[in-house]
């Protein structure tokens, strides 16, 4: 039994047992005792405790989700993030996950996928609105209850529009069959995204398989990157034309060539609903703007037999046949509107970027490259332009020269970084990609160069092998490729660099707590702060002790300069003159009797009371001093200041004169109060009683704007 079943969290939630295991947390199954009803915990692995991108995660859950309000997403009860453990808890779901359900049904009856799929999306439309990407979509983080309904979960990497990046590490690839390119690639991640990985399990529920598989998950993501996934017809038929292009749109490379949105999507699923024989003819193309997609659809069925459907949404025939005629219009005035529009821009912005660019880097002339052998162009630093490269055999030339280029020679003139394109004498224009494996990455990158092809760099974490080294390539060594395709290089980064915890230093001394921490492999700072503790002695670390950081992390030690060390404080008490021999004195301390002198005589009787700060309510304890039972003087003794106040005082007395308190407090200052709290006591007095009344807490009384004289009795 694991350590948490059969407890209860915060007196709370009995836990019954555990249902699952993530790669950060445990979920169980526990009892709300409060609510009386079944709800799941997740909890934070021990071992992620002082881990502050695992911590950040499982915030980030809790906050995503508790922003969200849907039928279709799993709803946050309470959440917990204590030093000792940290914890969600969320509604109780009594299903299986949609990734157990596909291993079992293997290929899923087309009209369920879309039923599955429509909640998916209603559910990231809700999250997406609300600026919340989720960025892990997959059928291991949707629940499937029994009446068919689904549930999205695990907000765990999900972040909030814009807030943050993700690269492709190690650890960025735990959904490797499900991510997006861009995602994969490091760059900035949108609602797309979520898009893509809909299509992808789509893809899955309908065919049985995943559109990628490899032996590793390089090789996959790598995949995702260049290649096309097999048509879905092509491994299941039965799958209809029109819902195989909604598949292949959401899981196209190119973020804008997929639906704009989760309700784009859904829009085109609820024309597929309605006639399951539709065509939409999706088709891309790139120009100078942003790449557009021109959708066409054709409502025409086929001549092939009617699929097997009960259309629950079909309308007339003759309403179907002039919605057909009015979309086709429709689309078709779109599509010619957006090319014109799309011209005008392209036609404006290069003339503006022609009149911008006249001050930017000087233009050259283009440089003559015909008859030069490419290597030496290639390795001439003088030369800073991209070179596109194109093979040609002309037998009366050395193999390597360039036949032609394009600009020609003294043409026009370019700046740097600008493409020429040239054509290489060889009797090939496809060439084997050589061996890259476990060559360095200087090394591979003049293999490709020998070979005309181009390379680009992808990163990633190893413990297996060497950094700098060559993983794996893509596309693969010894395939035949057309000289200049780009050859990407997975590249190792070799491992992460060690991690350690912050020691807990608070109370020792710094040097003591520098030692420490530098022999821990991190450098320190010193940064001197206000503290009641005494001066020398660490209060704090920043980061905080228990965080994992990297060796050579800066560690701020925060030290106590003791400027705020409360001491004790001192104050005369003066009894005032008068013709009575004798009186009772009584000193209170926040309503508590502290001392009583009886039979005190009058005249030149005087008293220091001194009071220590341990204790003090808000660094402040309140004296009261009483004369035969009525409220003589109040003091306010306030610790953090390092000073005494009066702030009441009965005026049926006088002070001696040269004996008043060397508080600046006046008797002015408390005039109104001591005017109602002396006709108070007065009644009190008349009443009273031999016994002496316990004093009320005083209160400081509210300053006058002009103080009034003193009134007399």
């Amino acid at each position: 039994m694991d350590k948490y079943t059969g407890k209860r969290l915060d007196g709370r939630y009995e836990i019954q047992e555990l249902i699952g295991v993530g790669g950060m947390a445990m979920v169980y199954k526990a009892h709300d005792t409060i609510d009386d009803k079944i709800v799941a915990i997740k909890i934070l692995k021990d071992e992620f405790l002082g881990n502050e991108e695992f911590i950040r995660r499982f915030k980030n859950e809790s906050k995503a989700i508790a922003v969200l309000s849907h039928k279709n997403i799993v709803k946050v009860f309470d959440v917990s993030f204590g030093d000792r453990i940290q914890y969600i808890v969320m509604e109780y779901i009594d299903g299986i996950t949609l990734k157990e359900y596909i291993n079992h049904q293997h290929e899923i009856p087309w009209k369920e996928a879309v039923h599955f799929t429509v909640q998916i999306l209603q559910a990231l439309q809700h999250a997406h609105g609300k600026g919340i990407i989720h960025r892990d979509v997959k059928p291991q983080n949707i629940m499937l209850l029994q009446d068919g309904s689904i549930k999205v979960t695990d907000f765990g990497i999900a972040r909030f529009s814009n807030n943050e990046q993700r690269t492709m590490t190690g650890k960025a690839i735990g959904s490797v069959h499900y991510i997006a390119p861009e995602q994969a690639r490091g760059e900035m991640t949108d609602g797309k995204a979520d898009i893509y990985s809909v299509g992808v399990m789509l893809y899955e529920m309908l065919t049985g398989t995943l559109p990628f598989e490899a032996d590793s998950v390089v090789s996959v993501a790598l995949m995702q990157l260049q290649n096309d996934p097999k048509p879905p017809r092509e491994i299941n038929e039965n799958i209809p034309e029109g819902l195989e292009e909604i598949t292949l749109k959401a899981m196209r490379k190119d973020p804008k060539q997929r639906y704009e949105s989760a309700d784009a999507m859904l829009d085109a699923i609820e024309i597929f609903r309605k006639n399951p024989s539709v065509r939409f003819k999706y088709t891309y193309f790139v120009d100078e703007t942003p790449t557009k997609f021109v959708a066409s659809i054709d409502n025409v069925k086929s001549s092939d037999p009617e699929p097997d459907y009960v259309d629950d949404y079909s309308e007339g025939e003759e309403v179907l046949s002039s919605s057909r005629t009015k979309t086709v219009v429709k689309w078709l005035t779109v599509a010619v509107s957006v090319m014109v529009i799309a011209a005008l821009i392209f036609f404006v912005y290069t003339i503006v970027q022609n009149v911008v660019s006249t001050n930017e880097i000087a233009s050259v002339d283009v440089p003559n490259f015909v008859n030069q052998s490419y290597e030496e162009i290639k390795n001439n630093k003088a030369y800073k332009f991209k070179f596109e490269i194109t093979a040609k055999y002309d037998s009366s030339q050395p193999v390597n020269v360039v036949l032609a280029q394009d600009p020609a020679a003294g043409s026009k003139q370019i700046k740097e970084n600008a493409t020429i394109k040239l054509t290489i004498n060889s009797t090939e224009t496809k060439t084997q990609v050589p061996k890259l494996k476990n060559y360095t990455e200087q090394e591979a990158i003049e293999k490709l160069g020998a070979k005309y092809f181009n390379y680009d760099i992808q990163r990633v974490t190893s413990t297996t092998v060497e950094k700098g080294v060559v993983m794996e390539c893509s596309p693969q060594e010894g395939t035949t490729q057309e000289i200049g395709t780009v050859i990407t290089l997975i590249v190792s980064d070799g491992p992460e660099p060690e991690q350690v915890a912050v020691p807990d230093v608070v109370g020792e001394s710094y040097e003591q707590a520098k030692a420490d921490i530098e022999a821990l492999g991190f450098t320190t700072q010193k940064a001197t702060i206000a503290s009641n503790k005494e001066a020398g002695v660490v209060v704090g670390t920043d980061p905080l002790a228990g965080n994992l950081l990297t060796k050579g992390t800066q560690i701020i030690i925060r030290v106590s300069d003791g400027s705020k060390i409360l001491k004790p404080l001192r104050q005369k008490i003066d009894l005032p003159e008068d013709e009575h021999a004798q009186i009772t004195v009584t000193i209170y301390v926040d309503g508590q009797k502290v001392d009583e002198s009886s039979g005190v005589p009058y005249n030149g009787f005087s008293k220091t009371v001194e009071l220590d700060p341990k204790g003090a309510v808000n660094n402040q304890k309140v004296v009261t001093v009483m004369i035969d039972g009525v409220k003589y003087e109040t003091f306010v003794f306030d610790f953090k200041n390092q000073t005494v106040s009066r702030t009441y005082i009965n005026t049926g007395y006088e002070i001696k004169e040269g004996e008043e308190s060397s508080e600046e407090s006046s008797e002015e200052e408390s005039s109104e109060e001591s005017s109602e709290e002396e006709s108070t006591e007065e009644s009190s007095e008349e009443e009273s009683t031999e016994e002496p009344e316990e004093p009320e807490e005083p209160e400081e009384p509210e300053e006058p704007e002009e103080p009034e004289e003193p009134q007399e009795e």
